[in-house]
């Protein structure tokens, strides 16, 4: 197995790269209705109009960042030179199942009982 090692930053940037691709897909606008309180309301126009933005612009780009941060968590993880071999040695070299897998493994599921 071939390893290939490129910088956290250049993996981040071609994530978010296929992220940003995949929601750029269709050129039609939505919307979204949000109840906040009154309180939450001014806070993100106060901190919109410090960045020169709309509320519109700074809730999707917050949002998109933040939707773009959660995608990234549950796709991309990223190990140092000796983590990475011991990470690749533990997935070739799995540990022979123990009696409670294999008893686990045997029982019925909840959905098929």
């Amino acid at each position: 197995m071939t390893k290939s090692r490129s910088s956290s930053s250049e993996r981040s940037k071609a994530a978010t790269v296929q992220v940003a691709a995949r929601s750029s897909t269709t050129d039609t606008k939505g919307s979204i209705n949000l109840r906040i309180e009154t309180h939450t309301r001014q806070l993100i126009d106060d901190a919109a109009a410090v960045l020169g933005k709309t509320r519109t612009e700074f809730m999707v780009e917050s949002a998109r960042r933040e939707a773009i941060d959660v995608l990234l968590d549950q796709r991309l993880f990223v190990l140092d030179p000796e983590r990475y071999d011991a990470f690749m040695h533990a997935l070739d070299n799995a540990p022979a199942p123990g009696p409670k897998l294999r008893s686990l493994l045997r029982r019925v599921p909840a959905w098929e009982r």
